[in-house]
């Protein structure tokens, strides 16, 4: 019903000073503090503080980029006006900020907000460079391939970085309790409390319910649901909204929302700063499947089908197997001392292979260094009442098979770069759910088939969220989400974020 993005955080500046109700850090409030039952709002907006930071520094990385491309590559003293290294340089700056403005890539909406501010800012840099390539034909300039092939994707690079560096800060603050945005949740108690427990678990989604209003005015506990107050009934929702200053109101369902009386509460809500959020009866399905149509003059959600085919699908074919190349060229150092590494520690060979389950259920073998003892699947069967995996995998923190490189390789994911054969002949993508044995698949229900339905992948979103410390429900759950919500965008921050889960260790053993 909530859909969730799994995102990493990090640090920018000092605290300023830090008080309730104050500035601490640059431009964040802390939290409000209620006042003869009204809730008292900082004064300044961090959301626009963070969203003019966002503008400043993308900006700044823009003009960076221009002045390098202009002493680097020396295009100062052209003859022709239209070649000048200042004219270019001011066209180039003016076309990305218009398209990221254009593009709506500045929207409080989006900012440090799952794969769709990437996505944005990805198609804004394309329109530019699109637009700066005309150009450059109709004037025949001849060094406008520079700064389309050149300029364009080092200011990719550049600003997709300091976004993400600001987003692991906000991210960081919100886990501190800071930069939440006060959520007003109302509808049914179960629901409520569901939407309550996510907000807890992932506060780097930036909400933090402070108020419940339910049909009765109650919850479980009188006035009190999961220890935040209950202030109300559903009747009484924009009262509360004016009165207290919540910038969401979170509908969730219950009997009590007909048609008339969420479009009522819409009007109600006019004229402030609430955002009005309506959690729609559906499956998780999120991102490019969602389209809100009129038919009829009825506002209708539409879902699309999955994208299993077409355009992209062979875009993200070409981008697997030809990175998974590269990677292996620039990993064969590392692999060839891994290999003699895994022949001295222990008696067997320096590879692993298994059979896996593919998409739509072809079998295939996979490649991993090897890390535990010869003769390991054997002795298996000994261990079974000591599993301590989640559902269907079997798992055991301190697994007396596993060698002593074998216990390094697994902590850092090094064991599976053997895996980028399999991406290269076109078994496995860089990306996608994990793959399951084929005793595993044979119990799977109709439901968690779906993720036969795409390629397993070297990692996906179940690498970035936890490993093997993720109870099974969560593990398919991810898997479910990315084959209903795969887009390229959601590749790339996959990928990106691959990096931190490696490095940090967590959840592999």
């Amino acid at each position: 019903m909530w859909s969730e993005h799994v995102e990493p955080t990090a640090d920018l500046e000092g605290a300023v000073e830090q008080g309730e109700g104050e500035l601490v850090g640059p431009f964040l409030p802390a939290r409000g503090r209620r006042l003869n039952g009204r809730i008292s709002r900082p004064a300044i907006d961090w959301e626009q503080q963070y969203r003019r930071a966002v503008i400043i520094s993308d900006t700044a990385a823009t003009a960076f980029v221009v002045a390098a491309i202009g002493r680097f590559f020396g295009v100062r003293h052209a003859a022709n006006w239209h070649e000048k290294w200042g004219i270019l340089a001011f066209c180039t700056e003016l076309l990305v900020m218009g398209s990221l403005a254009v593009t709506r890539s500045w929207a409080p909406a989006v900012l440090g907000q799952g794969a769709e501010e990437f996505r944005r800012l990805g198609r804004s840099l394309f329109t530019a460079a699109v637009v700066l390539a005309l150009g450059g034909i109709a004037l025949t300039s001849h060094n406008i391939k520079l700064w389309v092939f050149v300029a364009i994707p080092a200011i990719t690079l550049t600003t997709m970085t300091e976004r993400y560096l600001l987003r692991l800060w906000l991210h960081k603050q919100r886990k501190e309790g800071r930069c939440l945005r006060p959520v007003l949740a109302a509808g049914s108690p179960a629901t409520v409390r569901d939407l309550i427990a996510r907000t807890r678990k992932f506060p780097h989604l930036g909400w933090r319910v402070e108020a419940v209003c339910t049909s009765h005015g109650l919850g479980p506990n009188r006035d009190r649901l999961d220890e935040v107050p209950v202030v109300g009934r559903l009747t009484e929702v924009a009262n509360h909204v004016r009165r207290d200053g919540y910038r969401v109101v979170a509908v969730t369902p219950d009997p009590h929302w007909s048609p008339d009386r969420l479009q009522r509460l819409a009007w109600n809500l006019e004229g402030g700063d609430a955002e009005m959020v309506v959690a729609p009866v559906l499956m998780e399905v999120a991102g490019p499947r969602l389209h809100v149509d009129a038919v009829l003059g009825i506002p209708m959600l539409r879902v699309s089908m999955p994208a299993f085919t077409g355009g992209h699908r062979a875009v993200k074919e070409v981008v697997d197997r030809l990175g998974a190349a590269v990677l292996l060229i620039l990993f064969a150092p590392l692999m060839l001392l891994v290999g003699l590494l895994v022949l001295v520690d222990s008696p067997g060979g320096a590879f692993y292979r298994q059979h896996r389950v593919g998409k739509d259920g072809r079998e295939f073998t996979l490649v991993k260094f090897r890390t535990m003892v010869a003769g390991a699947d054997r002795a298996r069967a000994a261990l079974a009442d000591r599993n301590e995996g989640a559902g269907l995998l079997f798992k055991l923190r301190r697994d007396p098979r596993v060698t002593r490189v074998g216990g390094v390789l697994r902590r850092y994911s090094i064991d599976e770069l053997p895996q980028l054969l399999n991406v290269v002949t076109g078994s496995m993508s860089l990306v996608g759910p994990r793959p399951p044995l084929p005793e595993e698949s044979a119990a799977y229900g109709p439901d968690i088939r779906r993720r036969l339905l795409v390629k397993p992948g070297l990692t996906g979103l179940w690498q970035i969220s936890g490993r093997s410390d993720l109870p099974w429900e969560e593990a398919v759950r991810l898997d479910l989400r990315y084959v209903e919500d795969w887009s390229l965008a959601l590749d790339a921050v996959i990928l990106w974020k691959t990096l931190r889960a490696v490095l940090q260790g967590r959840g592999a053993y």
